[in-house]
């Protein structure tokens, strides 16, 4: 059981008990569209995120990007980090028919997944000491400008061959592709690597 400082906030019960089986630590539902129309959901996922941070945990469907979108304007984005789940296409036990876009959510994720997926959010593992390295210097836009990742006639074609490079959820923003690159890299490791991948 890993043991995680920040709490995490998923889509449903399902996903809940998931993780629930990975991570110790405080996780809540959104009861899909629910958090919607649930502002004392809302004030407690602000609360939380001041106290101890948060962490979205969402299915990478367009309906786990539009709740995740809706948390985003909500929360304070300083106190916030972005788990992605990969692409993986197929259907979870419990149900009879893969989801409209027929792609498996957090439930159906094996446990190394979920912990990786965590880890590139930049969870923060209490077993683990404390990274006393110095900052590391940040990616920004112009270098995805730079690499022909956004503001260009094939960026959109580019973006998704890079989404799938690195197992990332195909209806990511350049905005939300931002903060996990720097999450998983440091910008001149990134700019390596980005010349092998174009």
């Amino acid at each position: 059981m890993l043991h995680i400082q920040e709490a995490i906030v998923v889509e449903g019960r399902y996903d809940k008990n998931t993780l629930s089986q990975v991570v110790d630590t405080v996780i809540l539902e959104t009861a899909g569209f629910g958090v919607f129309k649930n502002q004392e959901l809302v004030a407690l996922l602000r609360r939380l995120a001041e106290e101890r941070g948060l962490i979205v945990l969402t299915d990478s469907d367009g309906a786990g990007f539009l709740i995740r979108s809706r948390l985003k304007s909500a929360l304070p984005q300083d106190k916030v980090k972005h788990a992605y789940i990969p692409d993986v296409y197929g259907k979870e036990r419990r149900k009879r028919a893969p989801g409209k876009e027929g792609k498996l959510g957090v439930e159906g994720m094996s446990p190394a997944v979920l912990e990786e997926v965590l880890r590139r959010a930049g969870a923060t593992f209490l077993e683990e000491p404390a990274n006393g390295s110095a900052p590391k210097e940040a990616i920004t836009k112009a270098d995805l400008y730079l690499l022909g990742l956004t503001g260009t006639p094939d960026s959109a074609r580019r973006r998704g061959a890079l989404l799938r490079h690195l197992d990332l959820p195909e209806h990511m923003s350049t905005n939300a592709l931002l903060p996990v690159l720097n999450a998983l890299y440091d910008r001149e490791a990134f700019l390596e690597e980005a010349e092998s991948w174009m």
